[in-house]
């Protein structure tokens, strides 16, 4: 398919810079695929609309302040390095700026008096770093680093708390999973009272959620792998759920990522970490999700067209098309979106 298919009009001043005030009051289109009727709720409604016995996954991968400064040298600015994987035994994996400042050999002065070394350039132009002394990479950034909001997000007015999910626990994402910003523990509590069975995912969000595809055929573009997993608990559930005849629901499209990668060809989910480098699109027969919950995604995204998998294309860019009409909020502040 052509990638320019996947693209849509959006005003600038649709892409929300900051949060709602409070997490659950964003607003929430309901797209059903099977007629591609839209109603408009809030998202606090998602008590009536998710029956109790269903199960609801959620990803509690956490964002790492990935984004880290060098100490800037005697008349030059700082340069930029963006914690892309933690490779252990001192080394991770970054994506740099401007590159020609890291080539290997280069050593880099962090703050805190911290130096690292590059030691090699991959195939995909990110770096391969190395600090002496050091085995926990993320304590640096957690302790220097800012929190990397998209690029157009350029308000900084929101505190860094409102890009992590209420129940972010285990660090290891560059951007966050940004549907489940909008659950308050408050409507998780009452999702989980009505008998909604709420699970976990980890899948920590790589460099590829910031990668526009820029073949001009989706089915030439190339996902970075990230790392997931499935414990017993979600297994158990999943297959329980499914024996009664309920519904998975996924919140956010990592989340869809990590059970349709994970499912095995009797509908069971595979428990523990694994890799992932797929890339659902049109065509893709959805065998682990029933329901799911996002956000409005970017033109041309790769996020996009899995919800266009998900839903049809052309019922996703007419929703999109009445989201805008109707001056919803877009992106990873923005509000939020339910296909059934």
């Amino acid at each position: 398919m052509k990638t320019s298919v996947f693209d849509y009009d959006l005003p600038e001043e649709l892409i929300a810079q900051v949060p709602s005030p409070t997490r659950s009051e964003s607003r929430l289109l309901v797209l059903d695929r099977s007629n591609g009727s839209v109603s408009h709720r809030g998202f606090s409604d998602l008590t009536d609309l998710i029956p109790a016995g269903d199960l609801l996954v959620v990803n509690r991968s956490k964002v790492v302040p990935a984004r880290l400064f060098t100490i800037p040298e005697k008349g030059r600015s700082a340069f930029e390095i963006f914690f892309i994987e933690d490779l252990g035994m001192g080394r991770f994996k970054a994506m740099v700026r401007p590159g020609k400042k890291f080539r290997p050999g280069d050593v880099r002065n962090l703050p805190g008096g911290i130096i690292a070394k590059v030691i090699e350039t991959c195939e995909d132009g990110l770096r391969v770093m190395q600090i002496d002394g050091c085995n926990d990479i993320l304590s640096i950034f957690r302790k220097f680093g800012e929190m990397p909001l998209p690029p157009y997000i350029t308000s900084r007015e929101s505190p860094p708390e409102r890009y992590q999910t209420v129940f972010a626990r285990e660090e290891g994402s560059v951007a966050a999973p940004t549907a489940g910003l909008h659950f308050d523990e408050a409507l998780l509590n009452q999702l989980k009272e009505k008998g909604v069975i709420v699970r976990e995912v980890v899948l920590h969000v790589g460099l590829g959620t910031f990668k526009p595809i820029e073949t001009d055929e989706i089915e030439d573009h190339k996902m970075h792998a990230e790392r997931f997993t499935i414990e017993k608990n979600l297994a158990e559930s999943f297959a329980k759920v499914r024996t009664h005849g309920g519904k998975i629901w996924a919140c956010g499209t990592t989340a869809v990522r990590s059970l349709e990668s994970g499912i095995d060809g009797d509908g069971n989910l595979i428990t523990g970490w694994r890799e992932t480098r797929c890339f659902l699109k049109p065509g893709h027969v959805f065998r682990a999700v029933d329901r799911l919950v996002t956000n409005f995604h970017l033109p041309r995204s790769t996020l996009l067209v899995l919800v266009a998998a998900f839903a049809g294309l052309s019922r996703v860019l007419a929703a999109y098309r009445e989201a805008v009409a109707r001056r919803y909020r877009f992106f990873s502040f923005g509000d939020a979106m339910l296909i059934l």
